[in-house]
C-alpha cells in the first residue's frame, strides 16, 4: 500500500463530519476548555492514526480523551493513558521517546501504528453503537493499509471491534475468543491478537492494571516480532 493512501486516510479522518453529536462535542470542548489548558488552542476535530508505514504492530484503543487527544491532535496524548502507553512503547523500542505532549515534540514510532475504534472524543467517553459502526470504515482502512502481524487491543471494546472487523476477511476461531488481560489468540498464520486492560485512570488508579502487567503485554509483542 502506498504512502499516498496513508495520507489520504489521515485527511479523510480529519475532515470527517459523519457523526454530528461527536463533532459538536469535540468543538464544544475545544471552546470551553479545561482551566489548566485555557491558554492552549484545542485540536477539536477527529484524531488521525499515529505512526507511519510499514508497521508490524498495531495498537487499538477506544476513543480520544476530551482534554488529551482532542486537545493535542494525537491519539493517547496529553493525559495519563498516553503517559502509560508511550512509556511502554519507548521501553520496548516502539517509540523514540516516552511521552507525547504536542504535535511538534519530535515523537516517532518504530514499526508501530496507534489507532482508535472511534476517532472523536465522545460525551462521557461512550460512543454509541451507531457511531462506532460509522467510524468502522476508518478502522477497516487502517487494517488494510497496515496489515499488522501483532495487534494489541486496549480494552474489551477494542478487542470486540478488532474481531468484528477481521471476521469479514478471516476465518476466526469458534467460539469467538474472549477478552482478558494478556490474552493471546492466533487469528491466522500471520496475525496474533493480544489483549490488555485499557490504561484508563479507572483501571490504573484502582490497581486493576499495574505497570508490570501493562509492560508484560508489550514485552510479549516485542518478543513475537523479534
Amino acid at each position: 500500500m502506498s504512502n499516498r493512501d496513508w495520507k489520504s486516510l489521515r485527511r479523510d479522518v480529519i475532515q470527517c463530519e459523519l457523526c454530528p453529536r461527536l463533532i459538536k462535542h469535540c468543538q464544544q470542548i475545544a471552546k470551553t476548555k479545561r482551566r489548566a489548558y485555557i491558554d492552549q488552542e484545542y485540536w477539536g476535530k477527529p484524531v488521525p492514526n499515529v505512526g507511519t508505514l510499514p508497521a508490524r504492530l498495531l495498537v487499538v484503543g477506544l476513543a480520544p480523551g476530551a482534554h488529551g487527544a482532542n486537545r493535542i491532535g494525537r491519539m493517547f496524548s496529553g493525559d495519563r493513558s498516553g503517559d502509560w502507553l508511550y512509556e511502554a512503547l519507548h521501553r520496548f523500542d516502539f517509540a523514540n521517546q516516552p511521552t507525547s505532549l504536542s504535535l511538534d515534540d519530535g515523537l516517532e514510532l518504530h514499526d508501530c501504528v496507534i489507532t482508535n475504534v472511534c476517532r472523536c472524543a465522545p460525551p462521557g467517553n461512550k460512543p454509541t453503537t451507531e457511531e462506532l459502526n460509522t467510524c468502522s470504515q476508518y478502522l477497516d482502512r487502517t487494517f488494510a493499509l497496515v496489515q499488522p502481524e501483532i495487534i494489541i487491543a486496549l480494552g474489551q471494546l477494542a478487542w470486540k471491534a478488532v474481531l468484528k472487523n477481521l471476521s469479514t476477511r478471516l476465518e476466526l476461531p469458534k467460539p469467538r475468543p474472549k477478552f482478558s488481560h494478556n490474552a493471546i489468540v492466533s487469528l491466522d498464520s500471520h496475525i496474533q491478537l493480544l489483549g490488555s486492560y485499557h490504561p484508563s485512570q479507572q483501571n490504573t488508579f484502582t490497581g486493576r492494571l499495574t505497570k508490570p502487567m501493562f509492560h508484560r503485554v508489550f514485552r510479549r509483542a516485542r518478543r513475537l516480532l523479534s
